[in-house]
């Protein structure tokens, strides 16, 4: 009886893309096509949701949020880093001796598209060696209080704007520049002559070197989104060139990186503007990140098998089911934009999602980007989804209740012979920067297609 329902099933399917590709003036086939055919379109569905908070989200990102800003249409949000680091597996040892290592620059690169706030406005950064391997997985909420040494190693005071004393200019971006203590650097030298299977893995240098505690020490007003984070060594060496003059040799090794195999965390603390409080009190839709709140749906995923169910015909085929919501920009005075990117992916699977580093697979989870010219977010086809709640005897709140949540992706080039396009390969919760926006489930499509066959007698 399977095989039968699905030779019919692939029947109708043939049968209505006849029905869509011949002309109006055909007779061939019209009495099985033109009066047995039904292409039945509903979008009478609503859209029941609530908001709820995601105080703490895994950080699977190299990305480093540091800095503090309150605005009063958002909230106050401060971030901090903890980081470990991953080493280079070979130094420059030819002619160098730990004596020769002048000195340990921390060097974070800021793009100029990733600074919220006033960029002229100076802030402090204080920097602090971790005492332990710092925990896996490690969450957002992350304490550090008994992971450093409370004594900052070392400081610096910079802007986003023009060179002070730690910020350096280039054209795409600004470097943030800490000096960290020259005895440090020449440590590390040191222990690669010693001992170089400290320097083999991410783990065992954390052995040796935890990490960094990078600290907003005052101001605020702008935070700013770390792309690339680095330790560079500065060394020379003398020696008798050619001509029998002594040479000295200036270099730099950028031997310890902030990568995806380590450790790195931005310990986030927001406290939602209250205009944000009241408007989720009056029934709004409003999502906030990093952390903050999600947005909770019940999809009407049990009305719509209901009527599909319902339709009196031998024979009905799923064409498709779409989903999209419209996303408003909330007026603030730091530009705080809608998210790019939500996921949308069910309740009880949203944590092993980003545990399992998934990608959204069209069944329990979809993902949309914010197109700015319709102000919406479209979730593509869920036609895998309905098909796998139809296969099932009965549903629960766990099949049709899901989470929207701001989300980072990761695209690579695929080239084919016809063209170059990006597929999706990696994404993580959002912790970038700060996001806002309001979404309007009152006006959100659902939209159902189905093709439905009766068979003549």
């Amino acid at each position: 009886m399977k095989n039968l329902k699905n030779l019919l099933i692939i029947a109708a399917a043939a049968i209505a893309s006849c029905f869509s590709a011949c002309n109006n003036d055909s007779t061939i086939g019209s009495s099985i096509v033109q009066d047995k055919i039904a292409i039945v379109i509903d979008s009478a569905y609503t859209l029941d949701g609530r908001v709820v908070a995601n105080n703490a989200v895994q950080s699977r990102t190299v990305s480093q949020l540091i800095g503090r800003i309150n605005a009063k249409e958002y909230g106050r949000l401060e971030s901090d880093v903890v980081t470990q680091f991953m080493p280079a597996s070979q130094f420059d040892t030819v002619r160098i001796t730990p004596d020769q290592v002048d000195s340990l620059k921390l060097m974070m690169a800021v793009s100029l598209n990733n600074i919220i706030g006033d960029s002229v406005v100076p802030m402090g950064l204080d920097v602090y060696k971790l005492t332990r391997i710092l925990p896996s997985p490690i969450y957002s909420d992350f304490n550090p209080a008994d992971y450093y040494d409370p004594t900052p190693i070392a400081s610096s005071i910079y802007n986003m704007s023009v060179a002070s004393a730690d910020t350096i200019i280039s054209t795409n971006a600004r470097y943030i520049e800490v000096k960290l203590p020259v005895e440090e650097g020449r440590r590390l030298y040191q222990e690669y002559l010693d001992n170089p299977a400290t320097f083999t893995s991410p783990t065992a240098f954390a052995r040796f070197f935890p990490g960094l505690y990078l600290k907003n020490s005052y101001g605020s007003g702008r935070i700013v989104n770390v792309t690339s984070t680095l330790m560079q060594m500065y060394y020379h060496y003398s020696y008798r060139n050619s001509q029998d003059r002594d040479t000295t040799v200036h270099r730099v090794g950028n031997y310890f990186a902030v990568t995806p195999e380590i450790i790195t965390n931005n310990n986030i603390s927001f406290l939602p503007a209250a205009s944000i409080d009241e408007a989720i009190e009056k029934g709004e839709a409003i999502i906030t990140a990093p952390t903050g709140t999600d947005y909770e749906i019940t999809f009407p995923t049990e009305k719509i098998i209901a009527e599909y169910r319902a339709a009196n015909s031998d024979l009905n085929v799923i064409n498709s089911l779409s989903f999209s919501i419209p996303g408003e920009t909330i007026t603030n005075e730091f530009g705080i934009a809608p998210p790019e990117y939500l996921l949308m992916v069910l309740k009880s699977k949203k944590d092993k999602f980003f545990a399992d580093n998934s990608l959204p697979d069209n069944i329990s989870s979809f993902y949309a980007q914010y197109n700015s010219s319709t102000g919406r977010y479209s979730f593509g086809d869920m036609r895998s989804y309905i098909l796998d709640m139809l296969d099932k005897e009965s549903l629960s709140a766990d099949d049709y209740t899901f989470t929207i949540t701001p989300v980072s992706t990761t695209f690579e080039a695929s080239q084919s012979y016809y063209q170059t396009s990006q597929v999706l390969v990696g994404m993580a919760p959002y912790v970038a920067a700060p996001v806002m926006v309001r979404l309007r489930p009152d006006k959100a499509k659902i939209k159902f297609t189905y093709s439905s066959q009766t068979i003549g007698k």
